[in-house]
């Protein structure tokens, strides 16, 4: 009898330690969805723009990690997408490279055409932990929510499957990976739609090097200096002070 059980719960050990794999390293694809016409202005030209619009714009992104260090970066447009051109430009330019050991980051984002390369520490979020769950690219997610930029709210799913503490763009700080995210007050959402554990390549996660680069008060301080004026036009005081956030929020995210 004993010879049995032991047997039986061998099987049973061996099978659990198979299920609770840990992944280490792997490319993440993330669709990323943002409703483009809600971040437009009321103005008559926007109006006007936005018949000849998407609902959605629609693009993917892969996030690649290994040895506890990451790069998201843009991947392709859907054929769903229709805008135009320069709203296209600075999501194929940005780059988001994290050093979990380190916690240092280097991210190139285009604002107004520029490309900025930001060196600074990892932005420390504050998370609560909830009790709902989803799947998300075969994976078990919990959901957490967090706040960015003193009043962002974000709703994240993570697993722990997944080891790296990380996320799209600046999101991070949750005990695994996040593979769901929405940020209502961007319109936007990232979703996981598959986890490739064939990656091998540690070396192509690097960060992006330049001549001159900024933390995030000093280019924060900058861009806000040259661009004071911008939202000052009109009488709806709230819709311009609505379009500066979007504008600072989503070139810091």
């Amino acid at each position: 009898m004993k010879p049995i059980l032991f047997f039986i719960a061998a099987l049973i050990f061996t099978t659990t330690s198979q299920a609770q794999q840990f992944v280490d390293k792997a490319v993440i694809e993330y669709e990323v969805n943002t409703n483009l016409k809600k971040t437009m202005s009321n103005d008559s030209w926007d109006e006007m723009m936005k018949d000849n619009l998407s609902d959605l714009k629609i693009s993917y992104f892969t996030y690649t990690f290994a040895d506890n260090k990451s790069l998201f970066k843009f991947d392709r447009w859907s054929p769903k997408t229709r805008v135009p051109k320069y709203y296209k430009d600075a999501d194929e330019e940005n780059t988001w490279y994290f050093d979990f050991t380190t916690r240092k980051m280097n991210m190139q984002k285009q604002i107004v055409g520029t490309n900025f390369v930001i060196e600074d520490s990892i932005p420390n979020i504050q998370w609560k932990i909830t009790n709902e769950n989803r799947e998300i690219a075969g994976y078990n997610c919990r959901k957490a929510v967090g706040k960015i930029m003193d009043d962002v709210y974000v709703f994240a799913f993570y697993t722990d499957d997944i080891t790296i503490s990380g996320g799209p763009c600046t999101i991070n700080g949750l005990p695994g990976m996040i593979l769901g995210l929405t940020i209502p007050r961007l319109y936007t959402s990232f979703i996981a739609t598959k986890v490739d554990l064939t990656f091998t390549n540690a070396s192509d996660i690097k960060p992006i090097t330049a001549k001159k680069t900024y933390d995030f008060i000093g280019l924060k301080s900058m861009i806000e200096e040259k661009t004071k004026e911008w939202f000052s036009y009109g009488e709806d005081k709230e819709e311009n002070k609505r379009q500066k956030n979007l504008f600072l929020w989503n070139a810091f995210l």
